[in-house]
Formats: structure tokens, C-alpha cells, sequence
């Protein structure tokens, strides 16, 4: 990353400078002090403390050696649904079935591992940085970070609730019109993975709020847009089951043995929109197109 110093700046350290107007992270500002050419100035290696003027040019080595590169993901040649990519991100279209990230028996068949191949042809060492994640059995949009950087502002701008997430999904049952779920999630009790809503106001729940709108309803089933307000583990799945509308084909909050012939999740994330941390723009990121869920 290379930036020109301009008047406003004249006067101002490189520390004060990173924090203040780039909003750099103390772990990245770390990270560019312990190279040897992580801070040139005009050239030259110069420490935080250093007295910025206008007209220079600082420059940062911001992006991933292979040093950084963890090595319990291997690059598999895996088929890649790229629908944007720009310097500093790239989204794809997950499809269900394929966890975004390795995990027990998971360890070559993951986004990660497609990623990881894709950038080792571009000759580029890749960390990686998910900044939103869909379960293994949900499709659609999954946004990527391409450096230490990048992944700090988007997370930050998704902290701060940022991030606009639109889902598709098919619920058991007939629902009408447009609502929101106000129920607060925690972990279930004696379960590492499920979560569930809770009703008698423990401390570990968090407030999780769904908003939906109804797109169809035919042969006792329901097409429905929802966007979760909060981003809880589960969040969408743990709702519309509370409501008693769980999602067609889930194994883990679904009706057991009802009959269905889905044999993949119901859920899929058709867009994400947000404004960018680097240029201030409105990204809208869309599936081209998104499974067709039959009701």
C-alpha cells in the first residue's frame, strides 16, 4: 500500500497517522513494525514516531507473506462461484453442502480450500479472513477479506450492524404479511453447537431480532425474504422454528420425519449490501441467480 501525505497530514506522526486516518489495527501496526520494510518513508524504513510532511510517500507492506499462511488449508481445485472482487475483498456464491471453512472430517471440500487454490495460481499467499459465515447446508453470499487490513474494517463496519443480509427460505406451515421475531437466542443448555430462544431470561441470551416478509405460500409451505437484524450462531433457524415455522429441511431445529423431499436446507443468502470502508460507496452484492425452491 503506498499513500501520499497530503496537507492535512503535515505535521502528524506515522503512528498517529495509521490510527487516526487509516484506522489500522494494533495487531497490523505491529505486524509492519517487525518488518524490516513494513514502514518506508520516502523510500526508507522509519519508525512510528516519525514526523510525517507534505508530499511524502509512505509505504506499507499490508499485504499477506508467506509467513502468514496457515497451513491446515490446502488448496483444492475446487469450482468457484466469484460474484464480485475488488483489491481489497472478493464474495462468492457458496452452494449448500460445502462448509466455508475446515473443521473435523472437513478438511479438503471447503471454501477455504477453493480460495486457497484459487489465489496459489495468482501466485499470491492467502490468509483466510471470512467476514460473514453460512452453515454448511446454507447457500448463497460469503463475503472474503484479502488482507489483515481489509478484514479489520469490514468487521468493524459489520459490528456496528453495517450489513444489510437478505435470505431466501422455505418454512413448514402458512404464514401471511410481514413481521419481525424478537426473541432472545443463548446457547442450549448441555450443547456445544445448538442454540435456542430463550424464555426464561437467562443472562447468557442475546437480544436477536429477524425481520421477514412473505413472497408465496402454496401446498401448506411458505417462500419467505427474511434479514436478521442481529447476526446470532443459527439465528434464522432458531427463529422461524420458536415461531413454529421451521425451515424446510433442517436437521438440527426442523420436524422430524414430515415428509418432505428436501434433502438440502431451505435457506439460501441472495444479497449483502454496505457501504464500503474504503472508497464510502454503497456495495450491493446479489446472487445472479439463487436455487429455485419448489413450495
Amino acid at each position: 500500500m503506498t499513500l501520499t501525505i497530503d496537507k492535512q497530514d503535515h505535521g502528524k506522526t506515522v503512528k498517529e497517522y495509521l490510527f487516526s486516518d487509516m484506522h489500522f489495527s494494533v495487531s497490523l501496526v505491529k505486524k509492519l513494525k517487525a518488518r524490516s520494510d513494513g514502514i518506508l518513508l520516502n523510500g526508507k524504513h522509519v519508525t512510528v514516531r516519525h514526523i510525517l510532511s507534505c508530499g511524502d510517500v509512505l509505504s506499507l507492506a499490508c499485504e499477506d507473506f508467506e509467513d502468514d499462511v496457515l497451513g491446515n488449508i490446502t488448496p483444492v481445485c475446487l469450482e468457484l462461484d466469484i460474484i464480485y472482487e475488488d483489491d481489497n475483498m472478493i464474495a462468492l456464491n457458496k452452494p449448500a453442502k460445502m462448509p466455508t471453512h475446515p473443521s473435523h472430517n472437513h478438511h479438503e471440500d471447503t471454501l477455504a480450500n477453493a480460495l486457497a487454490f484459487y489465489f496459489k495460481e495468482k501466485g499470491r499467499p492467502f490468509v483466510f479472513r471470512a467476514i460473514n459465515r453460512l452453515d454448511a447446508d446454507t447457500s448463497g453470499i460469503v463475503l472474503v477479506a484479502k488482507s489483515m487490513h481489509s478484514a479489520h474494517l469490514l468487521h468493524s463496519e459489520l459490528a456496528r450492524g453495517g450489513f444489510d443480509k437478505k435470505y431466501i427460505a422455505i418454512l413448514h406451515g402458512t404464514l401471511s404479511g410481514a413481521s419481525v421475531i424478537d426473541a432472545p437466542i443463548m446457547r442450549k443448555p448441555n450443547s456445544t453447537m445448538l442454540r435456542c430462544v430463550d424464555t426464561n431470561g437467562s443472562k447468557s441470551s442475546k437480544p436477536s431480532m429477524t425481520s421477514y416478509e412473505v413472497i408465496a405460500t402454496k401446498n401448506g409451505r411458505t417462500l419467505v425474504c427474511a434479514s436478521p437484524i442481529t447476526g446470532r450462531t443459527h439465528q434464522l433457524r432458531v427463529h422461524f422454528s420458536h415461531i413454529g415455522h421451521p425451515i424446510l429441511g433442517d436437521g438440527l431445529y426442523g420436524i422430524t420425519s414430515d415428509g418432505s423431499d428436501y434433502t438440502r436446507l431451505a435457506l439460501h443468502c441472495k444479497s449483502l449490501s454496505f457501504k464500503s470502508p474504503f472508497t464510502g460507496d454503497t456495495i450491493l452484492l446479489e446472487t445472479k441467480e439463487y436455487p429455485v425452491f419448489e413450495l
